[in-house]
């Protein structure tokens, strides 16, 4: 049997460590990760509690200059692990590793940009790997598809309470008048929308009984408003797909991950998958 080239067999043996979470080297990694990511983090908050800073100020400087250099070190070995480079780079997760390495580096050149190294809490999102919370992503992904699906239903709703809105803002501007409040039809609306959505902020309410009667009208109303949108979005969501795959697995060439349980090849590009 024909050996694969030592070059290739590093590069897929550490493809599998960074990118997938089924290999005890794997998780193992992404753990050690996520711990980093959560000691980066608090390190930049610590930073900002000005007596803290001051005292602590060289180990702080320190500790985040040793952690983005590791962060650097990954970010490059991500890249050379991939046979497309360009498809991890500017992918969601290349774009948000790219951003959580950055900061310490413009720091040098810019005063205060370091603060945007809180930005690496977005790398936590990686614990749904970790964690085989691919289930809960499955089903956020079933509540993006119904919204999609309802988004004309729902338009039509929220276009009918917009002029809900300006008839009321109008007839109460009518019947309480600028020495109630309602000092015009704009401001008359605000408060419409206000009671409509069931807030109640207080800082404007009608004072003749014909305007506290439809003010109660209103508020009633509210309630009806917010059951729409509820009924809609459940309706699509029953006829979504509850199927949820929680395979792992990433495609070594373009960096695909979102693969059907027991897949072989890539869903995307078609090259095979790391198998041990």
């Amino acid at each position: 049997m024909k050996q694969q080239p030592k070059n290739n067999n590093w590069k897929t043996k550490l493809h599998e460590i960074i990118y997938e979470a089924d290999t005890k080297e794997g998780k193992w990694f992404d753990i050690i990760l996520i711990i980093t990511i959560l000691i980066s983090i608090v390190l930049v908050m610590l930073e900002s509690v000005e007596s803290f800073d001051i005292k602590y100020h060289n180990f702080l400087n320190i500790s985040e200059w040793i952690i983005t250099i590791l962060f650097t070190i990954e970010y490059i070995a991500r890249i050379v692990t991939i046979k497309k480079p360009s498809s991890y780079i500017f992918s969601f997760y290349g774009i948000i590793d790219f951003l959580a390495t950055i900061p310490k580096y413009l720091s040098i050149f810019f005063i205060g940009t370091h603060a945007l190294i809180a930005l690496r809490a977005l790398r936590l999102l990686r614990v749904f790997r970790i964690l085989k919370l691919a289930r809960y992503l499955g089903a956020s992904r079933n509540l993006i598809s119904a919204l999609k699906a309802s988004r004309i239903k729902i338009s039509v709703f929220l276009f009918s309470v917009v002029v809900i809105t300006i008839i009321l803002g109008t007839v109460m501007y009518l019947i309480e008048g600028s020495e109630n409040g309602f000092t015009s039809i704009p401001h008359s609306m605000y408060w419409a929308i206000v009671t409509l959505t069931t807030v109640g902020y207080g800082d404007l309410a009608p004072h003749t009984p014909l305007g506290q009667f439809i003010a109660s009208l209103v508020m009633i109303l509210g309630y009806g408003i917010i059951a729409v949108p509820t009924g809609i979005i459940t309706s699509e969501m029953t006829k979504q797909d509850t199927k949820v795959h929680t395979n792992t697995q990433s495609c070594p060439s373009c960096s695909f991950e979102k693969h059907l349980d027991n897949a072989k090849f890539c869903n995307q590009c078609g090259e095979k998958l790391n198998h041990e």
